[in-house]
């Protein structure tokens, strides 16, 4: 496949479409961008907000630990609510940072005044820059929200982590 081209792929309950072919290399960064095609928001959470906490679920399930940077301590509380607030058998082991068990729990909500430096595998963000320790990770998802003022900060985001050398992908959700 030519660089560049596009590779259309289901995942689970995931379309997405790689900008770049994938390579091969096990060191490979990711970052999937996910489109956001509304901004409802329920039980005062915004639509990104809503797909963080599936998204954060699926990673878990799927044997993974897990890094929410927020872009503030009020949205992490937000999170940390909602995902207390999941029924029991979709519960997901979480804590804020700071919190929880030495090492964190698999999923960590934090900000950034506080973030704990335990190793995890995946970094959502919610931040509207580009997070410099972003870099220290090989798969992150960030995304791509309906409001226009901050689809322009995802094209910013997006180029950044171009210039870092991720590999870039978008999706939606299903």
């Amino acid at each position: 496949m030519p660089d560049g081209a596009a590779l259309i792929r289901p995942t689970g309950g995931i379309m997405t479409t790689h900008l770049n072919p994938p390579q091969e290399a096990p060191y490979m960064k990711n970052a999937t961008f996910y489109l956001l095609d509304n901004d409802t928001t329920v039980n005062g959470l915004s639509a990104v907000e809503q797909l963080v906490c599936e998204i954060a679920a699926e990673r878990w399930r799927a044997g993974k630990r897990v890094l929410i940077a927020c872009e503030d301590e009020k949205q992490a509380i937000r999170l940390d609510e909602a995902l207390w607030a999941r029924p029991a058998e979709s519960f997901v082991p979480h804590n804020l940072a700071g919190e929880g068990p030495r090492g964190g729990a698999p999923v960590e909500i934090a900000w950034p005044q506080k973030r704990n430096s335990s190793p995890r595998d995946i970094l959502i963000s919610l931040r509207t820059s580009f997070a410099d320790f972003a870099t220290a990770f090989t798969e992150v998802v960030d995304f791509v929200p309906y409001e226009e003022t901050l689809k322009q900060l995802a094209r910013e985001r997006y180029k950044a982590y171009r210039v870092a050398g991720f590999n870039l992908n978008t999706a939606t959700w299903k």
